[in-house]
């Protein structure tokens, strides 16, 4: 038999009745069928010797897909999409005051916020009674549900703590959610398990996964694990109890009640010609039993809700209702005797009791969902092209720089520098250029900005000091009547009578071959390592579907025509640039294609920056366009990534370390191994998945621009330059430009009355990052540091722990007082409560931290510590 009742995946507060809370394994075949579908307080307890089935009423609202967030909001152009999130959560909060019974969680707060704002008083108030009770809850809770490949740790952190702070300054403790919901990214990092573990959930639910990743979990019963998320991290510091839903997100198939599905209602009454009451419940019947035959507890799960669903929430809930009703009226049990602690407790408690799984993989890349033939690589988890835009907050730095420097000047960015445009030096005589760098080290940067109209691109290029989270200015002025001196590229013809073509720094050398143009080597002069190496651009021919599947390369998929990509050119012409700061080869492989190889003073790695587009398919052929580079190393498959940003994940070709992949296609469709990168695309057919287009913008098509850096190292040192530079490009300097600041009568850098600036009266240790340093209100600053190195990483000391004094750390203000929190700082470390899970012996408290030491902290490797400080702000500060 079946009991439903309506559930949310929140665990309770009450440890001591959640604790007593012991079920076993149930035997199969499974005697008796439970399922569950009330609100918090009237939800009933669980059945030991029933499948207590749980059903999760929700909606999935994306912040910006087909359409911009403001139209999904407000409900406008439905002819693209039917989706309107105003009307969702009207909706819902009416059907939800209807029926005591009824229990909903959202979870994208950039739009429930929005909504918030736009209600009356008395309306947030009902909201406000709705949180309290249990029956309105909140999943995840970060501004959006970000995607886990291709974002990098520092967003993921500040997006979700911008959303949790939303949700703690308005419903308190109430509104804290204590599950992770990532239903619809393509692929989950390890990182961001452990991510969600720092800050303070409970437990992790997720949609996708390669469908033979899932085929062996269901047969394994391996839906749920302990996923240990860091090889560095002291358990359970990054242990996250993680569960697969059952199908992605969406309801079972005929259990769909939305006016965006065309499944029929219950029809409750027999003189109706449409009823199906009973055909309907023993359906559900069945598909409960054999969905229940994957777990190791008598607990699983059903989505009830999915893109933009509830508009109109009474249908929904109407049908929930019948069916809960219907179902549980064939239990011999009174579902009023049967009251439940807060939210799924039960479900998260009872799912790991008894249960030794424990997993540290990552799951993804994948492909898609279904079965072969139409299983061809998902690429959205990535990205759909590889050149995304870099939004910078222009007015608020411009602003800040400003202040601190003294300028009345109006401050501006040049936002074409990319492309060797920017207004303002190009046709003022006299500019400051002011940089700011946001690292807790002094850099020495070099850069360049763009000097004249007629000057064909040329930049000023100069070597500039810039202390640690500070600023340094120089002052440009142009000497009338004369022109700077420029160093122009040499072109080469194809056959150049030297047979040596090469840059060189102190650090670094390559080689190109004279006759193709090509990198062919490259060296690192410090440790005597010579590598040949070859970089050449190709291109696949989309895949328009063939024999063996339909599905064709688009937005969402990879999918090539062919095994082995066509060359773009097998020669590049070349226009060789020697300066005292640079050295650079200019290579052209085509109309199209173009690439810039440069090393510049002091620099310890190889900047390879392309340029491709409009990329041409008047052939009739789309093209995926890579980067490829061709090495001697014997890896035998065996390669390392970086997991969004942080810890380094090992990795092997064709291989998945907790089940045997079966490749479907004659091409592995994975962008991995990382010797091929992609830099463009453009495609003719529309993939199917949603979108609607093809990738395929109308004119001659778009061009990209971006950056490799290639390191040359050996393994034991290599963590070093590869862990500083990836710090230095996050978090690279933002140059502000801003009228004036010279005389005019030379060409000149000089400083002006207040050149420069610090935050810091110390550089932090090269293993210490500043990642956040924010006013959280008048008094308080948001404070994260973190080690940036893994345990035995680094050969040196790098990885070993790091004692920071922060009493007289900073040079605008003196901490008074501090508290230390959680990773996203909504709940204060020493009261946090998140579950320890242990395999076997079920869930306890963890320990309350040891009283932190208002001058010093201690940071262990790969550990983010985050701080609530109060400040006492310098006079002149």
């Amino acid at each position: 038999k079946v009991w439903l009742c309506e559930a949310e995946p929140h665990f309770s507060e009450a440890l001591t009745s959640r604790s007593r809370l012991i079920l076993r394994p149930h035997p199969k075949p499974l005697p008796q069928v439970c399922v569950f579908g009330v609100p918090v307080q009237t939800c009933p307890m669980v059945h030991p010797d029933m499948l207590n089935v749980h059903l999760v009423a929700h909606t999935h609202d994306d912040v910006g897909w087909l359409k911009t967030v403001d139209q999904y909001f407000y409900g406008i152009h439905n002819d693209v999409q039917h989706a309107g999130v105003q009307y969702i959560l009207d909706s819902v909060i009416s059907s939800l005051l209807v029926e005591p019974t009824r229990r909903f969680i959202y979870v994208e707060i950039a739009f429930f916020s929005r909504w918030w704002h736009q209600q009356t008083n008395a309306t947030q108030e009902v909201v406000r009674d709705l949180v309290r009770q249990g029956r309105l809850e909140f999943a995840n809770g970060g501004w959006v549900m970000n995607d886990e490949a291709a974002t990098h740790y520092g967003a993921i952190i500040d997006q979700m703590t911008l959303g949790l702070r939303f949700l703690e300054d308005t419903f308190g403790k109430d509104g804290r959610p204590r599950v992770a919901w990532h239903i619809d990214p393509f692929g989950h990092s390890r990182e961001q398990a452990s991510l969600f573990a720092q800050m303070g959930f409970d437990g992790f639910f997720f949609g996708r996964l390669d469908y033979q990743d899932k085929r062996v979990r269901e047969e394994k019963l391996e839906m749920e694990q302990v996923w240990r998320a860091s090889a560095s991290l002291k358990p359970p510091v990054a242990d996250l109890f993680t569960s697969v839903l059952p199908n992605i997100y969406n309801p079972p198939e005929k259990l769909c009640w939305d006016t965006l599905c065309a499944d029929k209602p219950i029809v409750e009454d027999r003189r109706s010609p449409e009823y199906n009451a009973e055909e309907l419940v023993n359906y559900f019947l069945q598909l409960a039993t054999a969905q229940g035959q994957h777990f190791r507890t008598n607990h699983t799960i059903m989505t009830m809700g999915s893109d933009f669903q509830y508009e109109n929430a009474n249908m929904w809930f109407r049908n929930l209702d019948r069916l809960i009703q219907l179902v549980n009226a064939q239990v011999i049990v009174p579902i009023s005797n049967l009251n439940s602690t807060r939210n799924l407790n039960f479900l998260w408690l009872c799912n790991l009791t008894g249960s030794g799984n424990q997993g540290s993989d990552t799951f993804g890349p994948f492909p898609s969902e279904t079965s072969p033939p139409e299983a061809p690589g998902w690429l959205s988890h990535l990205s759909s092209r590889p050149t995304p835009s870099r939004s910078l907050p222009q007015v608020l730095l411009s602003n800040a720089l400003a202040r601190l420097s003294g300028s009345k000047e109006d401050f501006t960015y040049c936002r074409n520098l990319n492309v060797s445009v920017c207004p303002l030096s190009q046709t003022a005589k006299n500019f400051q250029v002011t940089i700011y760098n946001p690292l807790g080290r002094k850099i020495d940067w070099m850069g360049g900005v763009v000097m004249l109209p007629s000057s064909d691109g040329q930049e000023l290029l100069f070597p500039a000091s810039v202390p640690a989270l500070g600023f340094s200015i120089y002052s440009v002025s142009q000497v009338p009547g004369q022109r700077p001196h420029a160093h122009k590229p040499q072109p080469r013809s194809q056959r150049p009578w030297s047979r040596v073509l090469a840059i060189q720094n102190e650090h670094i050398r390559a080689r190109f071959d004279p006759d193709t143009g090509l990198l062919v080597e490259m060296e690192n002069l410090d440790q005597n390592l010579l590598l040949p190496v070859r970089q050449a651009f190709y291109w696949y021919n989309a895949s328009v579907g063939n024999n063996l599947s339909t599905q064709v390369s688009g937005a969402y998929i990879f999918r090539p025509n062919q095994e082995k990509p066509l060359m773009v050119s097998r020669w590049a012409q070349t226009r060789l640039v020697k300066t005292p700061l640079v050295q650079e080869v200019h290579q052209n492989f085509s109309a199209w294609c173009s690439q810039v190889v440069r090393l510049y003073r002091g620099q310890r790695h190889l900047e390879l920056e392309w340029t491709v587009g409009p990329i041409p398919v008047g052939d009739g052929w789309g093209k995926e366009i890579i980067s490829r580079f061709d090495t001697v190393l014997e890896t035998k498959g065996l390669f390392y990534t970086d997991s969004n940003g942080r810890e380094i994940l090992e990795r092997r070709r064709d291989y998945r370390p907790t089940w045997k992949l079966n490749q479907t296609e004659t091409r592995d469709p994975s962008p991995c191994p990382v010797d091929s990168l992609q830099v463009h695309r453009r495609l003719l057919k529309d993939d199917g998945r949603g979108v609607g287009e093809a990738l395929l913008e109308d004119g001659l098509g778009r061009w990209g621009r971006g950056r490799h850096l290639v390191l040359l190292d050996k393994v034991r040192t290599a963590a070093t330059g590869h862990r500083l530079q990836a710090e230095k490009e996050v978090l690279a300097p933002q140059v502000v430009l801003a009228p004036g600041g010279g005389p005019g009568t030379a060409l000149f850098l000089a400083p002006p009355r207040f050149p420069q600036f610090s935050g810091l009266r110390r550089e932090l240790p090269p293993s210490v990052h500043l990642l956040t340093l924010a006013r959280w209100d008048q008094k308080t600053l948001l404070l994260r540091l973190e080690h940036q190195f893994a345990v035995g990483e680094d050969s040196g000391n790098l990885s070993s722990p790091v004692t920071l004094d922060l009493g007289d750390l900073f040079s605008a203000f003196t901490i008074t007082y501090l508290q230390e929190t959680t990773l996203v700082a909504n709940q204060l470390r020493a009261s946090a409560s998140r579950l320890k899970w242990t395999p076997n012996t079920g869930p306890t408290p963890l320990p309350s931290p040891s009283r932190l030491d208002p001058a010093t902290i201690t940071l262990q490797p790969m550990e983010i510590r985050t701080f609530l400080a109060s400040v006492q702000w310098e006079e002149h500060g």
